[in-house]
């Protein structure tokens, strides 16, 4: 499975390579600042393996994000079931990581874009949701470029994030398929 933008090539994780790359971009502490902290390899290549069980489950997954000009490894982008241990458990939810020196160059808006687009016409979701904290603002503002609604009354917090702590809650944005 592939999409394609104007700038970037979305596909699924076929090579010891993406897990390389994906492994480095989670090991960036400024990265990972709203994502629960670095990862070491072996947790890396388990979301790598998550991914991939959602895909042959599924059909659907994040997808291995690169630069249509150069084939440079940007990140990942993609809709999955929202994890097991969360209160919205299930829901189709849009995620995205990407490299430090491709922030600020709309890459996440448009692989983003491109993924919703796939969740409502290939998929058929009536909705697809996004969180995030508070003060992660790169995302909610990626969040609105992609017309997503804000919606506080699906808001939770993650129950193992400490009460009060930065990462405990989650504000939620939902697309509407059109």
């Amino acid at each position: 499975m592939r999409l394609e933008t104007e700038r970037l090539m979305l596909r699924r994780w076929d090579g010891p390579g993406d897990r390389d790359a994906f492994a480095a971009i989670c090991a960036d502490t400024e990265v990972m600042e709203w994502l629960g902290g670095t990862l070491t390899r072996a947790e890396a290549d388990a979301r790598v393996d998550r991914v991939e069980a959602s895909w042959e489950a599924n059909g659907h997954g994040r997808f291995l994000v690169e630069r249509k000009a150069d084939g440079a490894f940007l990140g990942w982008s993609g809709i999955m079931p929202a994890f097991h241990t969360l209160p919205i458990a299930g829901v189709p939810e849009m995620g995205w990581r990407l490299v430090r020196h491709a922030w600020g160059e709309g890459y996440a808006t448009e692989a983003a874009a491109a993924a919703i687009a796939d969740g409502f016409s290939r998929l058929g979701f009536p909705e697809i949701w996004a969180f995030t904290n508070p003060g992660n603002l790169r995302s909610q503002a990626v969040m609105r470029r992609l017309g997503m609604t804000r919606r506080p009354d699906l808001d939770f917090d993650y129950p193992d994030q400490p009460e009060g702590g930065p990462l405990r809650h989650s504000m939620v944005y939902v697309a509407q398929k059109p």
